[in-house]
Formats: structure tokens, C-alpha cells, sequence
């Protein structure tokens, strides 16, 4: 009788450490634990993923999605590693774009961050968004995307009329008194533009340059920017994409 229950017993063990074993195989590595994020309007797959810190590669491997720009509204994602809901709904007080230039010859986001710490810039790097020139190891037109705009804060790049609560700052690197513009640097501001007025509903004449906003005694983005030709840009754009 004892020798029954003996070999009863080590079946039920064995049963219970294959259930165990199953159970962790279902569940998957600590890593692979998240939470369910639900898309709201507005919200993009890429600011998604760098809200949680999360690469964009991984959020779509995990949600089996092909192209990152066809999400939904009610679309759950899975995000794995996530610990707490971020709501990345794009703040609706964005009525203006300030471009300016960073008046250096390279540079880039993490750079520029350390620099506005030291000089006292709360929360670090002032614009939401860098485009390089190809130095400090960026590519020429690199767009980079700062914290300020992926937890939708205010800048710190424009103290004048209210211009860091509703103005998005955009800085291209280099010293635009001394030199002008790349082709690429151009071409990644005017679409980024243009992607942000027609997110946003920002009127082309609220497309304004550093020194334009009152009270600001600047060059800024410089006297070789090529103002004219890049509004003029800009605007053919939006006519051709109202027309579509």
C-alpha cells in the first residue's frame, strides 16, 4: 500500500512539474512581460515606442505589423517591458514652428542636451526637434526627436510670447551667419514642416524664424538661411497636398 502511493505520489510530481514547466513556456522570459496600450487619435506608432523606450522594431514584431504608419484608433499593443499606462496623445496648444540654427559648426541632440543643462535650461535640450549636418556622428539631415516632444512638453527655446508653451522648436545644426543650410537639412525641415502643420492645423505665416518672435534681439537661424525659398517651398507643398 505504501509502495502504491510512492509511485501515485511521484506521478502526480511529475505531472506538476510538467504544468509548471508549460506554465513558464507560456508565459515567456521576465523581459517579455508589458502591458496592453490602446491607440488614441493622433498618436503614432513611433512616439508610441519611444514613450515606453521601447525600439519601434520590437513594438511591431511583437504586434505582428508590417507598416509602423497603419495603426487605429481602439488598436491594442502589446508593449513589452512596460510597467504603467503613458498617454502620448499629442497636446492640442502647438499653433506655431520656430526654426533656428544652433550657431556651431556640428553638434547634435545628446550634445546640445549637456550644454543647456549647463547653462541652466530646466529639463535639458530647449527644442523638440535637432536635424544634423552630418557631423557628431549623425547623418547629414538626420531628423532627431527630442523628450520634450515625446512626452509633449513645453520648449525652452523661445522665452518670448508665450512662444515655449505653443511653439515647436526645431533647430538645424550649424552656424548659418558663416555658412548655409544643406540640400538634406533643408529637405528633412520642409517635410518635417509640413508633417507638423498638417497634424497640427498651424497656419504657414505661423512657420516663423527665431528672430521673428518679439522681443528677441537674435540673427537667429541666421543671415545665409534661405527663408524666402523654404516658406515658398513649404507653402507649394501644402497647396499640392490641399488639391489631393
Amino acid at each position: 500500500m505504501i509502495r502504491l502511493n510512492n509511485i501515485v505520489m511521484n506521478r502526480i510530481l511529475i505531472i506538476l512539474i510538467s504544468l509548471i514547466i508549460a506554465s513558464c513556456a507560456s508565459r515567456g522570459p521576465t523581459s517579455d512581460r508589458g502591458i496592453y496600450h490602446t491607440v488614441t487619435k493622433g498618436q503614432t506608432l513611433w512616439r508610441i515606442s519611444q514613450a515606453y523606450k521601447v525600439s519601434l522594431k520590437k513594438v511591431m514584431k511583437v504586434n505582428k505589423i508590417a507598416d509602423a504608419s497603419k495603426i487605429e484608433q481602439g488598436q491594442k499593443l502589446f508593449i513589452p517591458g512596460a510597467k504603467k499606462f503613458i498617454d502620448v496623445t499629442p497636446a492640442s496648444r502647438w499653433t506655431h514652428i520656430v526654426i533656428h540654427h544652433s550657431a556651431t559648426f556640428n553638434g547634435n541632440a545628446a550634445i546640445f542636451d549637456k550644454q543647456h543643462r549647463k547653462r541652466g535650461f530646466w529639463n535639458g535640450l530647449g527644442y523638440h526637434f535637432v536635424i544634423g549636418n552630418g557631423s557628431s556622428q549623425r547623418r547629414n539631415g538626420q531628423v532627431e526627436i527630442g523628450h520634450r516632444w515625446v512626452n509633449q512638453m513645453d520648449g525652452a527655446h523661445c522665452n518670448a510670447m508665450d512662444m515655449n508653451k505653443i511653439g515647436i522648436g526645431i533647430c538645424l545644426v550649424g552656424n548659418f551667419d558663416e555658412q548655409k543650410p544643406s540640400t538634406d537639412q533643408i529637405n528633412s525641415l520642409s517635410s518635417l514642416v509640413l508633417q507638423l502643420r498638417k497634424q497640427f492645423g498651424i497656419s504657414s505665416k505661423n512657420v516663423i524664424r527665431h528672430n521673428q518672435v518679439q522681443g528677441k534681439n537674435t540673427h537667429c537661424p541666421g543671415s545665409n538661411f534661405p527663408w524666402g525659398n523654404f516658406k515658398d517651398r513649404v507653402a507649394s507643398a501644402s497647396k499640392g497636398a490641399a488639391r489631393a
